[in-house]
């Protein structure tokens, strides 16, 4: 049985080793898409259709514009939730009041009385990561790929080489929902050359390019089917809501929205929050969350 247990953990680690070194071969394959839908779409497609005038002019006019905005605004949030912190453990925390009951492992604080100096205090149940070797706030979880504790953690997206959590989440929904609106787009646009394909017309360009026209589109289109579900549930999540009738952190939609994207409305669809956000909503920095004040009476 010890055997048994040994080569899991070992395995294990072979698993979270190979999703580290995944991440940048993902960013790079990002960057492909974003390369082989740029050529499509701009160089192919609707950048020469600029010179045609008339309404088709109007027209590639319209589709360029939007499609730069929604790119630019991707790639923003893209880098934002690369290159942002999700958040970790501050040395030496403690909790200033009782942590989330409603978690499985509550530890007592008898469980850790030689490394935490107030034992005694009125924070009878708290977490412990015992390979943190620290408390854990609440809501708070160890990522095995990145090899720490994680605040608010959601889970560890190979796609931008990091976690996704509490300083990141927006910043990850965002991505997600311009990723939605630009594939979205980009697979309207090149429908009809799509469909081109399989009629008897002849079709205008090289192979080369009519090639990158077929494969931006079934790109496209596999990105926004499989984000457009991946992004419901996420919004889900970003509301609260639990398959559980009685969740401690469920404290309205409107509420649980600004939780995560800010009170600001200005700030809502940019990968950013105002310095008044970040000074009077302490949950914004993931180691205090608001909760039901009648969840344990009830």
């Amino acid at each position: 049985m010890h055997r048994s247990g040994t080569t899991m953990a070992w395995n294990v680690f072979k698993f979270c080793t190979a999703l580290r070194g995944l991440g940048s071969i993902m960013i790079l394959l990002v960057l492909g898409v974003v390369g082989v839908t740029y050529y499509a779409v701009v160089l192919t497609n609707y950048g020469p259709a600029l010179s045609q005038g008339g309404l088709d002019s109007l027209a590639a006019l319209t589709i360029l514009i939007l499609f730069h905005f929604l790119l630019a605004m991707l790639l923003w949030s893209y880098f934002s939730v690369v290159f942002t912190d999700p958040g970790v453990v501050p040395p030496n925390w403690r909790p200033s009041t009782d942590e989330e009951r409603g978690e499985s492992d509550p530890l007592n604080s008898l469980d850790f009385v030689g490394l935490q100096s107030d034992s005694s205090s009125s924070n009878p149940r708290v977490r412990f990561c015992r390979k943190c070797n620290q408390l854990k706030p609440a809501r708070c979880h160890h990522c095995s790929v990145c090899g720490r504790c994680v605040l608010k953690m959601d889970h560890h997206c190979v796609w931008v080489v990091n976690c996704v959590g509490a300083l990141n989440y927006k910043y990850f929904l965002l991505f997600l929902f311009y990723t939605f609106l630009e594939t979205t787009l980009v697979t309207l646009v090149l429908m009809p050359h799509f469909i081109a394909f399989f009629s008897d017309e002849e079709i205008p360009g090289t192979p080369g390019t009519l090639a990158t026209t077929f494969l931006a589109f079934v790109l496209n289109l596999a990105f926004a089917l499989s984000v457009m579900g991946f992004l419901i549930m996420h919004i889900s999540l970003a509301y609260e809501k639990k398959t559980t009738t009685k969740w401690r952190y469920d404290l309205g939609k409107k509420k649980n929205f600004e939780q995560v994207f800010g009170m600001d409305k200005r700030y809502w669809l940019i990968p950013g929050y105002t310095e008044e956000d970040l000074r009077r909503m302490p949950e914004l920095q993931g180691l205090e969350y608001p909760s039901k004040p009648d969840f344990d009476s009830q």
